[in-house]
């Protein structure tokens, strides 16, 4: 495609240890790696608000990094933009049998389990030792993201509750937990009971079919919309933070709601 030949000569050139630009040419990956978490959180962000042309640049921006890599891995002779390119495309064909090979389809938990037997049998053929069912997760996602993911894995082997109330009485064991270790006014403990809480409202959150980390993004985005109205309010009516009581402001605060 000329466009994305077209991408790729731009990074090359960036890249050029004589010409390029000096900041592209002294990134490496580990350099690169935190712009490439931000904007795959900036797609996101464009996809929650709806808005398909801010979308259409964060993708560029997300496409960017991918080429960036690329780039850089071409120059160390390990591997180029079309390799990666040739890979996902012969990963999606493998694993996707009944859309390729002529297999049925079946629902789409049924192509769920396929999936995970076709990273089973990969991993097989590659020599590598069975592993466990938490195997292979990204240590290093959002704590809440990993959490489902952990939670899901766990649950896939039978370690589950087997309905939604029972995990809201985990949660609220998880709270006695927590009041009593503010009680001991012991604060190692606190944040371990806290994390624990945490990690039961995220399996409530499965059980219930919600993407907790999309609930909390879309949480924080409401909150900030009704913090901004209530700083509004109070401009409007001359008022300071510190002129009013908490009960004041929770009535503003409960003003704003119903307004919003």
């Amino acid at each position: 495609m000329e466009s994305m030949q077209k991408l790729l000569n731009i990074m090359k050139a960036l890249r050029d240890p004589e010409t390029g630009c000096p900041w592209d040419i002294e990134q490496n990956f580990a350099s690169i790696a935190p712009y490439t978490i931000e904007e795959a959180y900036e797609v996101v962000d464009a996809i929650e608000r709806g808005d398909m042309s801010d979308l259409r640049s964060e993708l560029g921006d997300l496409l960017l990094q991918v080429v960036f890599h690329s780039e850089m891995a071409a120059e160390q002779q390990l591997f180029g933009f079309s390799d990666v390119a040739d890979a996902i495309a012969e990963k999606l064909t493998r694993r996707h049998p009944h859309v390729f090979a002529g297999e049925g389809a079946g629902t789409a938990d049924d192509q769920h389990k396929a999936w995970e037997e076709h990273k089973k049998a990969e991993r097989a053929q590659k020599g590598l030792k069975e592993q466990g069912a938490l195997a292979g997760l990204t240590i290093s996602l959002p704590a809440l993201t990993l959490a489902a993911k952990t939670s899901k894995k766990a649950a896939a082997v039978g370690f589950d509750w087997e309905n939604p109330a029972q995990v809201i009485g985990k949660i609220q064991e998880e709270i006695a937990e927590v009041q009593e270790a503010v009680e001991m006014q012991d604060q190692a403990h606190i944040a371990e009971e806290v994390g624990d809480l945490l990690l039961a409202v995220t399996n409530l959150a499965r059980h219930l079919k919600v993407d907790p980390e999309q609930a909390l993004r879309q949480a924080n985005r409401k909150f900030i919309g009704r913090f901004e109205m209530l700083e509004q309010s109070l401009r409007g009516s001359g008022d300071d933070w510190s002129d009013l009581t908490l009960e004041q402001l929770e009535e503003r605060w409960q003003a704003v709601k119903r307004d919003g």
